[in-house]
């Protein structure tokens, strides 16, 4: 079931084939888990998040409301960054993205190098970027969290985040002017 792709994967659900839906779960949790849990730094809150994303994907199925674009995962994201919204909205906090004794996004991440030396050095350049994103303004991180934890086009960033493409690229450019600015800052510290 692996190799079918997600509309196929779809119809066989609605057709009664619930192990269609378990793949296609299974195919793309982590990265909805994962980007809810950034935005809401809250292992607990982020479950129930992913729980109430998965239920309103499946009532969307069901009701046959899904429009299929071939884009499966940007929907379901663009579904969990709404409720992440909705949930600061309602809550109004502001979220950070960072990791906790509980939960860190590189250990969803595979590594396929069993090489101790060179893990060890990922895991504290991961570290380290995380603190760096962890400085951002809220906007720019939030761009930073869609493009590469989410894999999103800057044109779904822009649409979801209802600002223009330009925004959104500047956000990120401005993101990358940052983070720069501040690995030559703690460049210069350490010297």
């Amino acid at each position: 079931m692996q190799s079918i792709n997600d509309q196929e994967l779809i119809t066989r659900y609605l057709n009664g084939d619930q192990k269609a839906f378990e793949t296609l779960l299974h195919r793309y949790k982590d990265k909805i888990y994962t980007s809810i849990y950034l935005f809401v730094k809250d292992t607990e809150l982020a479950e129930d998040i992913f729980q109430e994303v998965f239920i309103k994907i499946v009532d969307t199925l069901r009701k046959d409301k899904y429009n299929n674009e071939g884009k499966f995962l940007q929907w379901a994201m663009r579904i969990a960054y709404n409720m992440c919204v909705d949930h600061f909205r309602k809550s109004k906090r502001i979220s950070k993205v960072s990791s906790t004794e509980t939960f860190d996004i590189f250990n969803v991440i595979e590594c396929k190098d069993d090489h101790k030396e060179r893990a060890m050095i990922k895991s504290q350049m991961h570290e380290r970027m995380r603190y760096l994103i962890d400085q951002l303004p809220d906007e720019q991180r939030e761009v930073v969290i869609l493009r590469h934890y989410a894999d999103m086009s800057f044109k779904e960033i822009a649409m979801m985040t209802n600002v223009s493409i330009n925004t959104s690229l500047g956000r990120m450019r401005y993101a990358l002017i940052n983070l720069r600015k501040l690995i030559g800052e703690k460049e210069m510290a350490e010297i």
